[in-house]
């Protein structure tokens, strides 16, 4: 059933703001209430299910698929890489279809795509089945459908909290894939994590149907999902595009990596059911690692720093890769360089494209860096493929490095956004007679920078200084048009 446009939303002026009397004069948020966090709780079980179906089978595939009939290092990598052609061309449109047809019934139809998928792997006799199989599995693109459901589940005041929960899950879910994946290997096989991944993919829909509550109605949120005529504006902004093309090149390098990383372990003497002992400690160094580098970018103001720093990280460490003597010390060393950069950039770069974002773009600017980040995933296994075919395992390392360069190049010019952040002001049900001048009241409220005012949401959305905002006087502009 077709989704109706949502009636404007009404708010208590207690539920607008709650003013701290504390010196910083700063808003004070309210806690989620039962139903955000069942709906928080449930949408990033099924997300983290869903990843770390994904991610299980990169630390072990390289090492079994010579049982695959016609396996080539080309296809190999192919196979790695193929969810991320298909996830990368169909999240954005699964995204807009919800806005159609519903949230739910796009999410229960990616899962059974991505279950489908899975089975195809799993019975799969042949490396050309398996990669039907994992493009099968990315076309089960739900990830922004599950941010929209998101949004129409949570308050304004909140929702920032409910998607942060769902970024986690995916951070925890690759930190686990790592690890579980060669465990998982060694019981099951290949073949068994697909299994394993498709009855996570049907844990998902029960989860969606007992856990996650259904929206008394959906809207367009331009904060956490894409809007179409906002895509063009995104693509042409240089600073996104810089951004776009970090994560793209991350992911590149990443899913490149282990084209070759498990056959280097291997060959180190570490047996495969012995993988995770190495995976295990370097993933839990690298977590504390990051938190230093995220403190000085975030509240020191050295981003730029921060991000040209972890691309000569990279370079070095995938360098190291290719030229270093086969050593489990040297190798455990090296991956924690990688795992620590990859942890970073991801917590850092999304942050970035929420600041460089214009007030109401949010969602749209996050959907195409998902789609460059997927992209970059599926080119990182294609080209580890073909440079392991043509070269050797030396020049998949190469590849990688030659990705972390361009993106130095990239950090190097990149002009950091300032420190303005994304806020969403709840208006209620707004009056035809104070449209005309709400916007320029809101932007003469000390700190608000820009302000976009969308009357299908019953918010403004606004990029705001949080360091000169008047709390106090913006929460009674909201008020007086109420």
């Amino acid at each position: 059933m077709p989704a109706r446009r949502a009636p404007p939303i009404v708010f208590r002026q207690s539920e607008v703001y709650r003013l701290s009397k504390t010196a910083s004069n700063r808003a004070e948020l309210p806690p989620l209430n039962a139903l955000e966090r069942r709906a928080a709780g449930g949408l990033a079980a099924i997300f983290a299910l869903r990843m770390l179906g994904l991610f299980m089978i990169l630390p072990v595939f390289a090492l079994y698929a010579h049982d695959l009939t016609g396996a080539t290092p080309l296809l190999v990598g192919l196979a790695i890489g193929a969810y991320g052609l298909t996830q990368a061309l169909l999240q954005i449109p699964f995204g807009l279809l919800s806005d159609h047809i519903g949230r739910k019934p796009v999410i229960y139809a990616g899962l059974i795509l991505f279950a489908l998928g899975s089975v195809i792997a799993a019975l799969a006799d042949s490396i050309h089945w398996v990669i039907v199989g994992r493009a099968l599995q990315g076309s089960g693109a739900v990830a922004a459908a599950v941010i929209a459901l998101s949004a129409d589940l949570t308050r304004e005041t909140v929702r920032t909290r409910a998607m942060a929960a769902i970024g986690i899950s995916v951070a925890l879910s690759f930190a686990a894939a790592l690890v579980l994946g060669p465990v998982m290997g060694e019981l099951i096989g290949v073949s068994g994590i697909f299994w394993l991944t498709a009855v996570f993919a049907l844990l998902g829909m029960v989860l969606l149907a007992r856990v996650v509550p259904s929206p008394a109605r959906s809207a367009t949120h331009r904060d956490a999902e894409p809007v179409l005529d906002q895509l063009g504006g995104v693509v042409a902004d240089r600073t996104l595009l810089r951004l776009d093309g970090g994560i793209f090149l991350l992911h590149l390098t990443m899913v490149s990596l282990f084209v070759v990383l498990p056959l280097s372990l291997a060959d180190a003497g570490l047996a495969a059911a012995q993988h995770w002992q190495m995976y295990l400690p370097v993933v839990l160094a690298a977590i504390v690692l990051m938190v230093p580098f995220i403190v000085v970018a975030e509240r020191a103001g050295r981003v730029r720093a921060v991000l040209v720093g972890s691309a000569a990280a990279l370079a070095v460490a995938l360098l190291g890769f290719a030229v270093a003597p086969a050593s489990l010390w040297l190798l455990a060393g090296l991956l924690t360089v990688m795992f620590t950069v990859f942890n970073l950039l991801e917590a850092v770069l999304p942050s970035l494209v929420s600041k460089a974002a214009g007030a109401g773009a949010k969602g749209t600017a996050m959907g195409v860096f998902a789609s460059a980040q997927f992209t970059g995933a599926f080119l990182g296994g294609l080209l580890g493929g073909l440079a392991h075919e043509r070269f050797g395992p030396e020049a998949v390392y190469l590849v990688g490095a030659g990705a972390a360069l361009v993106w130095l190049t990239v950090a190097w010019t990149l002009r950091p956004p300032g420190q303005l952040v994304t806020h969403l002001l709840p208006l209620g049900e707004l009056p035809a007679t104070a449209l005309p001048n709400l916007r320029e009241r809101l932007l003469a409220v000390p700190g608000v920078e820009e302000a976009v005012i969308a009357v299908d949401e019953g918010v403004a959305h606004l990029k705001v200084d949080n360091r000169r905002i008047d709390w106090a006087r913006l929460s009674a502009v909201a008020g007086a048009h109420q």
